[in-house]
């Protein structure tokens, strides 16, 4: 007697064969991609081959297919073609999917590459859709700057500082070699101190040379420090453990659910340029008149908090700490001159004025406001070698034009409801980023050049979005929202989809209390369904 289960005999064949319908249950994530894809206009889009017509030739895969190949691929960590390819052949949802049609992986390949445009509006049109539903509300957004890899080698990249330094090490060999020739001639009957190099690595050592010339030509003609024959757009960013060829990049989260509201990839290392970028967009998309942006001290910026005020963004940036070049000098930090608004002066430590000069001082697209003692007051000030260097005649500040904006910024910060929104940031921008490199595993780019990179970036951004989604309502409801899209009848079923949130935040909330943790969890359970 057999005492293990036994399987169906392969060969056996059924005269009612079941159909693929009925391996893929109603609440598989694939009938979610169906229904959305099949909802989406792809002509306004503007995807490719998505207005053929009869005499365009063979036919051609729809573009709705493709995308629901990537929507798939991208949630279960599937992003190569080749290897959709192979899911589409072995993987029975996949089957479901693309209802028995199988592309070939170029052929999926090219679609991401060539609908970058549309694969932002994409993600853009899913955005609008949660605000909609009142899932995005743009009061609080935060922002934050990841770097992921870029699909080029270190080994393709030159550097303008790298190849200064070879240059100038070939020349130095060149010319030992040269003098070790002529010492070599001269001192024939001598034992040669200094041997030449081997005749075989002069030709070696020259084409080298030329070849590092030519780099530097194309760095000049260019007018950059560095580029990457593979991808030209990827830049060398620096991180503490090591430097990699990488893109900058940036995204808006609502504070509500935390869906990622805007987008965009940057070629600069740094965030410090990004906090008006990233708050206009995010203004765009929930089309607030007015908005407040969270971000950390790598965003200080004193022009971009200035653009952003005048944009009607409110900047929630803590100040950094500069260290001041005089106080390592032991001589006296601006912060001991006393500025007076009434007479637009500053006052020095022995109770002088610095008076404010015609002239002003432009450095780093900054217009500098100058404050210059006399020279008389200075030479014979009794504090003068606690404030100024021996070569130095006079005392000078330099004060931005602009310098209020900053010091109401800087009280603002001060405040208690400034440092709680700060203490906010962290559990609203970082948690997306961990999800995407980590549990997605979206840690690197697939495609190369800015424009491909971020049709990419938006197809990733979209996905996580979607995913959030469908674990915030479930997949029934989202069906079910889709129908009602198609009908017209979206007003009814968003009454239905924030009971549902309400229902499953007052169950967890009622979890934790039960458990013993009710403290800060159930409190930020209770305050997320007031909220809602």
């Amino acid at each position: 007697m057999n005492i293990y289960k036994s399987g169906e005999n392969r060969k056996q064949q059924s005269f009612f064969p079941a159909s693929i319908d009925e391996y893929v249950s109603e609440d598989n994530q694939v009938r979610a991609i169906e229904d959305y894809v099949e909802l989406l206009d792809m002509v306004e889009l503007g995807f490719t081959k998505s207005a053929l017509n009869s005499s365009d030739g063979q036919p051609a895969y729809h573009p709705k297919l493709l995308l629901k190949i990537y929507i798939y691929g991208y949630l279960n960590k599937i992003r190569s073609s080749r290897k959709l390819e192979q899911e589409i052949g072995r993987n029975i949802e996949m089957m479901w999917l693309c209802a028995g049609l199988k592309p070939k992986y170029k052929t999926i390949a090219n679609f991401r590459k060539e609908n970058s445009k549309a694969l932002k509006k994409v993600f853009r049109e899913f955005v609008l859709l949660c605000k909609e539903l009142e899932l995005i509300t743009g009061e609080f957004v935060a922002v934050d700057g990841a770097f992921l890899r870029a699909n080029a080698s270190k080994n393709q990249l030159i550097m303008k500082k790298s190849v200064e330094r070879d240059l100038k090490k070939i020349d130095e060999k060149i010319e030992a070699y040269l003098e070790t020739l002529e010492f070599s001639d001269t001192q024939e009957k001598k034992e040669r101190a200094l041997k030449p190099l081997p005749t075989k690595s002069i030709p070696k050592i020259t084409k080298r040379k030329a070849k590092l010339d030519k780099d530097l030509a194309l760095l000049e003609e260019m007018g950059v420090t560095q580029y990457n024959r593979t991808d030209p757009d990827a830049k060398v960013m620096v991180k503490p453990a090591h430097n990699l060829m990488a893109y900058n990049v940036q995204i808006a989260v609502d504070s509500k659910f935390k869906f990622i509201i805007a987008t965009d990839i940057s070629s600069v290392g740094q965030d410090s340029n990004q906090l008006c970028n990233m708050g206009i967009k995010s203004k765009e998309i929930t089309q607030n008149e007015e908005i407040k942006i969270l971000a950390d001290k790598g965003y200080y910026n004193a022009k971009e908090i200035k653009e952003s005020l005048d944009n009607n963004i409110t900047p929630y940036i803590p100040t950094p700490k500069k260290n001041d070049p005089q106080a390592k000098t032991g001589l006296y930090t601006q912060d001991k001159f006393s500025y007076d608004e009434k007479e637009d002066c500053y006052l020095c430590p022995n109770n002088q004025k610095l008076e404010k000069a015609i002239f002003t001082q432009k450095k780093r697209g900054r217009v500098n406001l100058v404050y210059r003692g006399t020279s008389a007051m200075c030479k014979i000030c009794p504090l003068r070698d606690n404030c100024l260097p021996k070569k130095t005649a006079t005392k000078s500040i330099y004060k931005w034009e602009h310098q209020n904006i900053l010091e109401e910024h800087h009280k603002k910060m001060e405040t208690d409801e400034a440092k709680k929104l700060i203490k906010r940031r962290g559990s609203i921008v970082e948690h997306p980023f961990g999800t995407i490199k980590q549990h997605l595993g979206w840690s690197h780019f697939l495609v190369r050049g800015k424009e491909k990179v971020s049709g990419e970036n938006a197809l990733i951004m979209f996905s996580y979005n979607f995913r959030r989604l469908l674990n915030l309502i479930g997949i029934a409801l989202f069906r079910k929202l889709m129908i009602a899209i198609k009908d017209g009848n979206i007003e009814d079923i968003k009454v239905e989809i924030v009971a549902y949130i309400v229902m499953i935040l007052y169950i967890s909330l009622y979890f934790f209390a039960t458990i013993g943790f009710y403290g800060f969890r159930g409190e930020k359970l209770l305050n997320r369904c007031g909220n809602v």
